[in-house]
């Protein structure tokens, strides 16, 4: 029995898609490319934006069309708020929201079980969209070099713009002691770098009296791993203490996504973030006191409803202030039943699209500033197993060669560089300093 997975949206999405191959896999079925034929695909999907949406009716569309007859689950957080939606999609067979994904193996061996009797009742769709409770800690891949390890789950803030608390349900995590014991399963695989994924994953270990400094300080200790990172954490649950760690810590790096939103106070109050814009300076002031050379990465919502040109100007001047080297840029997307659809006067599309361009400007210059800020400067580097042709790669006499076989990997602060391939150094940390002959200029950011 074959089976093709598609995952659109966080990195937490992927980590649950890998646990269920896997689970998949030890039962016998065959994992392939979702491009190819199977009898079973699985879409994982995401909700955060209209565009999200289109995107998993795409991929039902698109197995459907490489095999009419094959069995289609709709998972994740797009199935848990628009379930009957689609459901009406015809050649969907499986709906389930964000508590029972994690059991999708043995619905759909109770399926075709049924199917196998006559018993199945063919064209109705099995939905399943109670409300998210269940936590199963998981981690993304086959990759030995980086991993993403699901810690925490759902959200309590219910910002006024954002849909995932009724996708994913409250906040909510395994105990340190058994996320740790995740984490050397983790370790015992030769996993070199490992990126701590949730949703709000700052709120770690609320409501059982653990914190989540209280995990990285156990993580640091686990054999094996010689990284982590921090995928994403709330401006206002970044302490002070939580930084010293990170600071003097054996392997966590200094890489921070912080969400900002808005660089406006009057907005930001509109959004119900908890935090205005001089906590934020604060925190990645801080950040950059202790650790110059740490890069921070920022999430922002262009064309939020009720922000006027001039809120959009004070909160890119804001984020010009300050020593942030790169920008997550979102266009405003309406979410259904969310608050912000009561609030304020409605940005044009155009506008927002025109506003999301100028920030992601902002960006490149902000990354190109920050890269140049390295140069020079020797940094750690996880090698991966990927062999990609040279940009601006060397021969034997650091001479630029197009068409060089090269490798490549991450400094700790999040560069990419590249050096000639050589494979005894994949899933390797090695020094290296950063120039106009290692860098990799034009890539995407993972995180």
């Amino acid at each position: 029995m074959r089976i093709a997975t598609h995952t659109l949206g966080c990195k937490l999405n992927f980590a649950e898609t890998s646990y269920l191959q896997e689970m998949f896999a030890k039962e016998g079925f065959t994992i392939v490319d979702f491009k190819g034929e199977a009898d079973l695909y699985v879409i994982n999907t995401c909700t955060v934006t209209s565009v999200a949406e289109k995107k998993c009716r795409t991929a039902i569309r698109q197995a459907l069309s490489q095999n009419p007859s094959a069995t289609v689950a709709v998972i994740g957080c797009y199935a848990q708020n628009a379930a009957e939606q689609i459901a009406a999609i015809p050649g969907v067979s499986i709906v389930l929201g964000n508590d029972r994904k994690h059991e999708l193996l043995g619905i759909v061996k109770d399926l075709f079980a049924a199917r196998d009797k006559g018993e199945a009742k063919e064209g109705e769709p099995m939905i399943d969209t109670g409300e998210p409770k269940s936590f199963v800690p998981c981690f993304s891949g086959d990759d030995r070099t980086r991993v993403f390890f699901k810690v925490q789950d759902g959200c309590d803030y219910f910002c006024t713009y954002c849909a995932i608390p009724f996708a994913r349900g409250r906040s909510r995590s395994a105990t340190v002691a058994e996320t740790v014991s995740v984490a050397k399963k983790i370790a015992e695989r030769g996993v070199r770098e490992v990126v701590l994924t949730g949703v709000n994953t700052g709120t770690f270990g609320q409501g059982r009296g653990e914190r989540f400094v209280d995990l990285l300080r156990e993580l640091d200790k686990v054999e094996g791993v010689a990284r982590w990172r921090i995928s994403s954490i709330e401006p206002n649950l970044i302490t002070e203490e939580l930084l010293d760690f990170v600071a003097g810590s054996n392997g966590f790096l200094p890489h921070f996504h912080i969400p900002l939103q808005a660089g406006s106070d009057k907005v930001l109050k509109m959004m119900h973030r908890r935090y205005d814009t001089e906590l934020y300076a604060r925190r990645v002031e801080y950040i950059k006191s202790i650790m110059p050379d740490a890069c921070i990465a920022a999430d922002v919502i262009a064309g939020f409803n009720g922000e006027g040109e001039e809120e959009f100007l004070q909160g890119k001047e804001f984020i010009e202030r300050l020593p942030i080297s790169y920008l997550h840029v979102f266009p405003y997307s309406d979410r259904p039943n969310t608050m912000a659809m009561k609030l304020g006067e409605r940005v044009p599309v155009e506008e927002r699209r025109r506003r999301a361009a100028e920030l992601q400007q902002l960006s490149a210059r902000m990354r190109h500033e920050f890269v140049q800020s390295q140069m020079g400067k020797e940094h750690e580097v996880l090698w991966e197993h990927t062999r990609h042709v040279a940009v601006n790669g060397l021969n034997n006499n650091g001479l630029a060669e197009q068409g060089l076989e090269m490798m490549q990997g991450w400094t700790e602060n999040y560069i990419r560089l590249q050096r000639p391939y050589e494979g005894g150094l994949v899933g390797m940390v090695t020094r290296m300093v950063v120039d106009g002959s290692t860098i990799v200029e034009n890539f995407a950011c993972e995180d």
